[in-house]
């Protein structure tokens, strides 16, 4: 039993308020008509009941008010908008009463303030409208993890059944020879068994075929509900908007796009705050009020657009309004008030220097401190909260015509469609929205153009390098014979990329890679495909960049003989596909394991290069993985290298004693410093 008895009644109620509060908004602009007081009237009930089973009366009776006010227009009649205020107001005294029952328990949202109700965006997935809102379960973030990397090893663990399962069709291969030699009296048995073998790898093809195609949609299921809808967030911003209006006497038209748009619940955590603020600047800073709006030829009601969406890698977030712009002097003048610049550089500052100003806080126009504005606080925090997402704030205005604030910064983990692409052994994945076309050429429409080669695409000729180049693996500068390629914008530039051949759209789940694998500034991140392989993302904007400044590419030597692949050995699925993207991308076979028991099977039936070892495992830790393999004298030709999270002098000696030839711990991981001791072993790749 929950130490917390009100934790999933909190959940549901705040869930409720949200498309209560959605609704009442509409009702008070004078929008929805029957259907919506039915749906309202249904939340409100909802929420009656489950107060009752919690033994809340309080909040009963304010669900059972909300009941009483929406349901003589429950027939058609329009509710006049005082009727959507009064909602508003049972909704903000039921949001005092959750908030009363007691802190958040931990990994649930924070309770709501009484004027603001909750989204809850941090426990997806959220419920879209209020239509909708009793058809979503909230799961705990870290369950759909574990979920989604169970399902991950699954998907391997099953491609290597795929692969063991060749021994079946070897198996009646050799059948069918025993048939064909076995004398009359044996041949019943031999053709029995060759029967039974052909079955058995039909059934088994068909069963795995089966099996791949659901695990596959259950782990693209589950990536989706790791990640949260805007929509979450934008109930409680149209609210802020409504009520910092009403406080100043102003009228708001608040317009929110891009509620689809998916990405980390952390991501909306982050940024929430931010929007509050720009919405509490743009009305109370930013829109005039209804009689200077109209003397100066505008309508009464002031326009706030609030934008979500994403372009390439990156997420942006705008809000715009339609005010009398920021006003540079008043900027000018309090920065000589406060001290923060001599009175002549203050009334020297540029439009860029304000504005530079105000973000960094402490400084607010606002003639005085209210409940709404005057503290200087508001810009300090949106510039926080984009610097914390690795982004950065750009701010334009224009006097009589509003300001307009973008936040941007890059997406770490996002669900976007992608052009899958393949060279030699790497899949890479493209956005679609950068794949402008797709040509079949042949080398003899390459032209030398500035030192590299180029291609003219519609009148203009494009630099063009392939995808081998930009990853760095080998292949050559130039089709042969008849090759796809893709046309790649970013802005206005663009540029063609070259590939071995095209493997169609997919939707794909990017994760940002950690700091120690940003080495080729073409890859933005990457996503795992059914068998848990990594699967790059490439950058547009890197790639139209590395390919205005591309040069031509040495001529590549004949291919030397395929070295062995190295084999990975790790039961963290992250570490696995960290280093196997940038083994990869340095040109090396790579196979992988999650275990030191499955290491050995697989250094049973083929021959390694290098072992890449993980010591802290389940079951055989590395230290002894590498001991043993000393031992063997099949595989004690094989090198070994430890990379692992144990630092101290003892542990090292240890890996030494074992045979390790180089040790590498994860707290200073360098990826050159990795490749170098591999070359060192093995070779270049």
């Amino acid at each position: 039993m929950s130490q917390d008895p009100y934790r999933y009644f909190r959940i549901e109620a705040r869930e409720l308020l949200e498309g209560l509060s959605a609704g009442a908004l509409e009702l008070e602009r004078g929008q929805g008509g029957a259907a919506r007081v039915a749906a309202l009237l249904r939340l409100a009930h909802t929420l009656k009941g489950a107060a009752r089973v919690v033994k809340q009366p309080g909040i009963a009776e304010s669900a059972h008010a909300l009941e009483s006010a929406l349901e003589p227009y429950r027939a058609g009649a329009a509710p006049a908008a005082a009727v959507g205020g009064e909602l508003l107001r049972l909704c903000d005294a039921i949001a005092a009463e959750l908030q009363a029952l007691g802190a958040a328990a931990p990994g649930e949202a924070k309770p709501a303030a009484p004027a603001l109700p909750e989204p809850a965006a941090a426990t997806p997935p959220v419920a879209e409208s209020a239509d909708h809102s009793l058809d979503s379960v909230r799961v705990d973030v870290e369950e759909v993890n574990a979920l989604l990397a169970g399902l991950t090893e699954g998907a391997i663990q099953l491609a290597a059944l795929r692969r063991q399962s060749g021994a079946v069709e070897e198996a009646r291969r050799l059948a069918r020879q025993l048939l064909e030699r076995a004398e009359e009296g044996d041949k019943a048995g031999a053709a029995a068994l060759a029967a039974g073998l052909e079955r058995l790898d039909r059934g088994l093809g068909a069963g795995l075929a089966r099996v791949e195609r659901e695990l596959g949609q259950a782990q693209a299921r589950a990536e989706q509900l790791r990640l949260t809808s805007a929509q979450a967030m934008f109930p409680a911003l149209a609210r802020a908007a409504r009520d910092v209006a009403a406080a100043l006497g102003k009228q708001v038209e608040c317009r929110l796009r891009g509620g689809e748009v998916r990405l980390e619940a952390e991501v909306w955590v982050r940024l929430r705050q931010a929007l509050l603020h720009l919405i509490n600047n743009a009305v109370a800073h930013g829109l005039e009020s209804p009689a200077a709006r109209q003397a100066a030829g505008k309508p009464p009601a002031g326009r706030l657009d609030l934008t979500v969406e994403r372009a390439g890698t990156e997420m942006v977030v705008r809000c715009r309004d339609d005010g009398a712009g920021l006003d540079l002097g008043a900027v000018r003048r309090r920065a000589a008030e406060r001290g923060l610049l001599p009175p002549g550089q203050a009334a020297a500052l540029s439009e860029s220097e304000a504005i530079a100003l105000l973000l960094r806080g402490g400084l607010s126009t606002a003639a005085a401190i209210s409940h709404v504005s005057g503290r200087g606080v508001g810009l300090d925090v949106v510039r926080a909260a984009a610097e914390s997402l690795r982004g950065a704030v750009r701010i334009g205005t224009a006097p009589g015509r509003g300001v307009s604030v973008e936040i941007r910064f890059p997406v770490s983990l996002s669900a976007l469609p992608a052009l899958l692409l393949e060279s030699g052994a790497a899949v890479a994945a493209l956005p679609v929205e950068a794949a402008r076309q797709v040509l079949q050429l042949e080398e003899s429409a390459l032209a030398p153009s500035g030192g590299g080669v180029a291609l003219e695409v519609e009148g203009a000729m494009l630099p063009y390098v392939t995808l081998a180049q930009v990853l760095g693996l080998p292949g050559a500068a130039a089709p042969r014979g008849r090759r796809p390629a893709v046309v790649v914008a970013a802005g206005e530039r663009r540029m063609v990329l070259g590939v071995e051949r095209l493997h169609g759209l997919a939707t794909v789940v990017m994760h940002r890679l950690p700091e120690e694998a940003a080495a080729a500034a073409v890859v933005a991140g990457a996503s795992l495909d059914g068998e848990g392989n990594p699967r790059l993302l490439l950058d547009p904007a890197a790639l139209v960049e590395l390919a205005a400044g591309a040069r031509r590419a040495p001529a590549v030597p004949p291919a030397a003989p395929a070295r062995a692949p190295i084999l990975v050995i790790d039961d963290s699925l992250t570490t696995r596909m960290l280093e196997q993207s940038i083994l990869e991308a340095a040109g090396h076979r790579v196979e992988v394991a999650s275990s030191a028991e499955e290491a050995l099977e697989k250094a049973a039936r083929t021959r390694y290069s290098l072992f890449l070892v993980d010591v802290e495992m389940p079951g055989m830790n590395g230290f002894e993985f590498v001991a043993r393999t000393r031992a063997d004298a099949r595989l004690r030709a094989v090198p070994a290298i430890l990379v692992t999270s144990l630092h101290s002098p003892a542990d090292r000696l240890r890996g030494a004693q074992a045979g390790a030839c180089a040790y590498i711990v994860k707290s200073e991981f360098d990826q050159n410093r990795l490749l170098a001791a591999i070359r060192e072993q093995v070779g270049e790749a």
